[in-house]
């Protein structure tokens, strides 16, 4: 018996045209082992209201787009038995390249024909879910600063942005506590990591799991301007959790208390919120396909 499948495409996700995609799903899918449909997403939680209402008439749901489209997808049927498959059109692809889903489009629909599922954990901060990282301070104001203006999406846009704001932007003091353990930090970031990175394959956490029922609170310390780009280059080649200036807790429920409200990011997508903070990690939370190489 046939499965059903809807394909959810964000057209402007990453700055990439996505017109061909429809073509390239009929072209790739396996007919015999598949019925499916694609409807093209309108804005903002258009492709939430979609995947929720249609989660019930479909076995698996496929994300087309980036790390904001897998969220809006991942938190309409997370918790059900509905299926998540992802064809990665980001510009940071994250937990796409964690579970080493393929970044083309043919791989990756061929990767939903070969069907590997696993389930994997998934966070909550203040009620609102992520599955790949959530944070604040600097990357969160980074997420901000492009939402505000019309800045073209990608690792260039991103690193230009970095470069241009990091000089002026300032630490805050954040009250934690981890599992009932209290932490005062002085952070540039804080991060909360359910797999190691945060795209286009930069990793905050090198030893995160999105498998293990916890979340690593990565807490990335003030740091001298000119180690900048030594941050950079560790979160590159994964060696970031033996800098002096990153201190990484596994932790399941996580309060945060910081000095001024501001932005957040969940997933990369940036949401305003107040001094207090409450994260959980969720486990088992949702049934996704992932890649070949992918490794339990």
């Amino acid at each position: 018996m046939k499965r059903k499948a809807l394909f959810i495409i964000n057209p402007v996700s990453g700055g990439k045209k996505k017109d061909g995609v429809p073509e390239l799903i009929k072209k790739y899918l396996d007919h015999s082992l598949f019925d499916y449909e694609t409807v093209f997403s309108t804005g903002v939680k258009h492709a939430r209201d979609v995947a929720r209402e249609q989660a019930v008439n479909y076995d698996i749901i496929v994300a087309v787009g980036g790390d904001g489209t897998v969220n809006e997808v991942a938190s309409a049927i997370a918790g059900t038995d509905t299926i998540l498959g992802v064809i990665p059109y980001g510009s940071g692809n994250g937990l796409s390249r964690f579970l080493s889903v393929p970044m083309d489009a043919e791989g990756a629909i061929k990767g939903i024909n070969a069907g590997r599922v696993v389930t994997i954990d998934a966070g909550k901060m203040n009620g609102k879910w992520f599955f790949n990282m959530a944070g604040m301070g600097f990357d969160a104001h980074i997420s901000h600063v492009f939402a505000q203006g019309s800045k073209k999406r990608g690792f260039i846009s991103y690193l230009k942005s970095s470069l241009q704001e990091v000089a002026n932007y300032k630490a805050q003091t954040y009250q934690l506590n981890i599992d009932g353990v209290q932490y005062e930090r002085e952070a540039f970031m804080l991060s909360m990591a359910n797999s190691s990175q945060y795209g286009n394959n930069a990793h905050v956490s090198p030893t995160a799991s999105v498998q293990d029922g916890l979340l690593d609170v990565c807490v990335i310390k003030p740091f001298p301007l000119y180690r900048f780009p030594e941050m950079g280059i560790r979160m590159f080649t994964k060696t970031a959790d033996s800098s002096k200036f990153v201190e990484i807790i596994k932790g399941k429920h996580i309060t945060i208390t910081r000095s001024q409200p501001g932005p957040i990011h969940l997933d990369g997508e940036p949401r305003d919120a107040d001094l207090e903070l409450v994260v959980d990690v969720i486990p088992g939370a949702l049934k996704i396909i992932v890649g070949d190489n992918y490794k339990d």
